[in-house]
């Protein structure tokens, strides 16, 4: 629950880690199941803790996708059962453009124009955000995103999951130089992680039974490196091509330790501002779908939320 666009009221968040850990990764069904089965709690939580009541609300914020279709289905189901009860309008909004509006929350006096990386586990985009609802993707992955790459190398590595944080600590021991590895490179602003991902496979594969715990963690490493400069590469192109004051990085793959430190470097050498969310907004949230409803266009806010930006 989100004041103003700006301030956050209330921010709760059910996670199904433990529900997919012996999968070994996300089952779309079982996620679905557990959306149906918690949010209509979360949402009685989420007013309480917020000292409001159904009828203080403006309107309900939704995400209508890019995700898996279950839990979305779920999330618009409740969202428009909720809406019709309550007499409140709805408004969907796309997840990507969400995790940009979650720097927003972090620095309420942030705003457009500003150039984003939106890093998860399913997207690599950079986007250009010239005003409220006024996005241009300016380039993004050919295949994986950064998230899933860090997630199919931690398996590789035998981290388990969730993958990406498993591997960001196992990193922080390692040290890049002893295990190099490619840094992936396309022309223009597009990203590409694949080829990334078979150097470590081929890698390990030559190391056979002889790969120690210090080479998985020099793996880490030097994995990890390839992939955040590969990133920074690309916003810095991105930078000289859209000059401007602002940038945002992140998503949930923002939270990584490397890529926070090296994008304060990069940005703050290219003379421009940096905001990256708190940790507990980078990853899905119900406040940064909150925050972008209530920036969108008010020509948009009645639509369905199926088809709203």
């Amino acid at each position: 629950m989100v004041e103003d666009g700006r301030r956050v009221l209330a921010n709760l968040i059910h996670s199904q880690v433990a529900l997919h850990r012996s999968y070994g990764g996300v089952v779309p069904e079982v996620a679905a199941r557990d959306h149906l089965e918690k949010l209509p709690g979360l949402v009685d939580a989420a007013l309480l803790q917020a000292g409001a009541k159904p009828g203080d609300l403006e309107r309900l914020a939704v995400t209508r996708g890019p995700g898996l279709v279950g839990c979305l289905l779920i999330g618009i189901g409740v969202a428009r059962g909720l809406g019709a009860g309550w007499q409140k309008p709805v408004t969907g909004v796309n997840h990507l453009w969400g995790h940009i509006y979650g720097a927003l929350l972090t620095r309420p006096e942030l705003e457009p124009p500003l150039l984003a990386l939106v890093v998860s586990g399913a997207h690599s985009d950079l986007v250009r955000m010239d005003g409220h609802g006024q996005f241009e993707v300016l380039g993004r992955t050919r295949d994986d995103a950064a998230g899933e790459a860090f997630d199919k190398a931690a398996r590789m590595l035998g981290l388990g999951y969730p993958g990406g944080p498993a591997l960001d600590r196992l990193a922080r021991t390692g040290d890049p130089a002893r295990q190099p590895l490619p840094e992936p490179s396309l022309p223009g602003l597009e990203y590409s992680f694949s080829g990334l991902k078979t150097a470590l496979l081929y890698r390990l594969r030559d190391l056979g039974e002889d790969v120690t715990d210090a080479d998985r963690a020099d793996l880490a490493a030097s994995f990890e490196r390839s992939v955040v400069e590969s990133l920074l590469a690309k916003l810095e192109l991105a930078m000289d091509r859209h000059p401007g004051a602002e940038v945002v990085v992140c998503g949930g793959v923002a939270a990584n330790t490397l890529l926070r430190l090296r994008a304060a470097e990069v940005v703050g050498a290219a003379g421009a501002r940096l905001t990256i969310p708190s940790l507990e907004l980078c990853t899905d949230n119900g406040a940064m779908i909150a925050a972008a409803a209530h920036h969108a266009p008010r020509a948009e806010l009645e639509a369905d939320p199926s088809l709203a930006w």
